[in-house]
């Protein structure tokens, strides 16, 4: 089924440039593309830095393609009445990029661009804006020669007081994997029709984030499985409305099993998630050491001691419980996993599955994957779960974070959340969504607990586990924005303070994007 207009995938390089090709070869020539793109890029840039224009604008521009987009952005800042002076280290090398820079050369003033001078910054002259058009998505490795050498030189540009935009990527940063090799920072990213990996793995490098429109049409959309990034109103469209006659019942009811000595306060904060995210009733299956302080915590939940046998299990959550929760604050050990095997084999609805729930299966995913038996599941590990669970290093995890999780979710026939930045939620299927709203806020103890709560509650509520992780980890990370008041620094925040935002998280409003805007992701840097 085709994306809805103004839905964007994530791909690799070779994915965009297949994307580009396939436009090319269905009758809209390269250099439209590239018309488009830089015409678009200029028009962003001085909508949204019109004061910095004043003083200038100097513009990198490298051999391929993207020196080509370069070039049409110089044309068209220096057409809209702004001084532009454009460095090349070296010549362009495509036909498309040689057009574009003989429209551009009687408009713009070419500077020295030999590789002393680029690498010492003399190429600078204070302009308030340095476009890097270097390289782009089909770059690999560190830059080198005169390239690295203009790079190094930009990197002090933006100490000086320029503002940096990247088309496409910044240069330095690999499109697919998101290694970095010492680019020059970003304030500002323009990409063209799609996200890249690349974009959402170095968040750091390449500032805010802006996809544009540049009529890439419906084969934006190749039919090759790149994930879907998920935004507020795909959630908004997903989430159900709490009806006017709505009871307890109707909102449904969550279990937590989790809780054990010393461990009370994960359990607690994935029940606070939960009545913040709309569930009518919750019920804490905690160790009986930690009742008392469990119930003075959280009065507005039921509780109960974890169950010993299947009389109690039946009584304390098959019989009462539309989803469970299971492994928040759990602990480890036999003991532990007897508890949720106990549990997966008297329950049979659907089931959250994590933390320490996911770390008892300790590279047994085959058991596990028994005992969900295929029913509506989600399984909530970070990379090290994950990496443990799958039996993989934890480097591997990081470095396929995208591609790693299909086979488990495959195999278990459950959904599996990936959390990081980004989120990745992978579905048996092999669809595949992403979510790119957290902050470094989130980046602490406490944080996937509140994530499972809001998890469990739309599982239930939906029935439908992929768009349940999905909207949970998009609210999630919003958030966390909405409690930093747009400040991008975290320190200072904690977790109660995305807590008590999650009410007017969860309530969100739309509106049409600006076009050619398509997505736009903030700079989540505090530099």
């Amino acid at each position: 089924m085709p994306l809805a207009p103004h839905l964007v995938r994530v791909v690799t390089s070779a994915e965009a440039d297949a994307r580009d090709r396939a436009a090319i070869d269905a009758g809209t020539p390269s250099r439209a593309l590239m018309q488009r793109a830089g015409a678009a890029t200029a028009a962003e840039i001085a909508l949204r830095f019109r004061s910095r224009l004043r003083a200038g604008a100097l513009v990198f521009a490298g051999p391929g393609n993207n020196g080509g987009d370069a070039w049409v952005v110089a044309r068209a800042l220096a057409a809209a009445g702004v001084v532009v002076r454009v460095s090349e280290p070296i010549p362009a090398n495509t036909d498309d990029a040689r057009a574009e820079r003989e429209l551009a050369l009687p408009f713009v003033e070419v500077v020295a661009s030999d590789a002393g001078a680029a690498a010492s910054g003399d190429a600078f002259r204070g302009e308030g804006i340095v476009i890097d058009g270097l390289l782009g998505t089909g770059s690999a490795g560190a830059p080198r020669g005169s390239i690295a050498a203009a790079v190094a030189g930009m990197r002090p540009m933006r100490e000086r007081g320029a503002a940096i935009v990247a088309l496409d990527m910044p240069t330095g940063v690999d499109a697919t994997t998101g290694q970095t090799h010492k680019p020059a920072r970003a304030d500002v990213t323009f990409t063209y029709g799609t996200l890249k990996r690349g974009h959402l793995v170095a968040r750091a490098a390449c500032g805010r984030i802006i996809v544009l429109d540049i009529g890439l049409g419906a084969h934006a959309d190749l039919d090759d499985g790149a994930p879907i990034v998920v935004t507020g109103r795909w959630v908004a469209a997903k989430v159900p409305d709490i009806p006017a006659d709505a009871h307890k019942g109707t909102r449904k009811k969550l279990a937590i099993v989790g809780g054990g000595p010393g461990m009370s306060g994960a359990a607690i904060l994935t029940a606070r998630a939960a009545w913040r995210s709309g569930i009518g009733m919750v019920k804490l299956v905690v160790a009986q050491e930690t009742l008392a302080s469990v119930r003075e915590a959280e009065p507005q939940s039921l509780t109960a001691p974890w169950p010993q046998s299947a009389d109690d299990v039946e009584r304390d959550v098959t019989k009462w419980a539309d989803v469970v929760a299971l492994g928040p604050g759990l602990g480890g050990g036999a003991a532990a996993r007897a508890l949720v095997e106990r549990v997966l084999r008297d329950f049979k609805g659907p089931v959250v599955i994590d933390a320490d729930a996911i770390n008892i299966f300790d590279s047994d995913v085959g058991a596990l994957s028994i005992l969900l038996d295929g029913r509506a599941a989600v399984l909530t590990p970070h990379p090290m779960e994950f990496a443990r669970l799958a039996g993989k290093p934890i480097d591997d995890v990081l470095k396929n974070r995208f591609d790693v999780a299909v086979p488990m979710a495959r195999h278990t026939r459950a959904v599996v959340l990936l959390k990081g930045q980004p989120t990745i939620v992978s579905a048996p299927d092999g669809v595949r969504l992403v979510s790119a709203s957290g902050t470094p806020l989130l980046a602490a103890a406490g944080s996937g607990d509140l994530l499972t709560g809001m998890v469990a509650t739309l599982l239930a509520q939906t029935g439908d586990p992929l768009n349940a992780a999905a909207c949970a980890a998009w609210v999630h990370g919003h958030a966390a924005r909405l409690a930093q008041h747009g400040q991008k620094d975290t320190r200072g925040f904690s977790l109660d303070d995305a807590l008590a935002q999650l009410p007017n998280a969860w309530s969100i409003t739309t509106a049409p994007s600006r076009y050619p805007v398509l997505l736009e992701l903030p700079d989540l840097s505090s530099r």
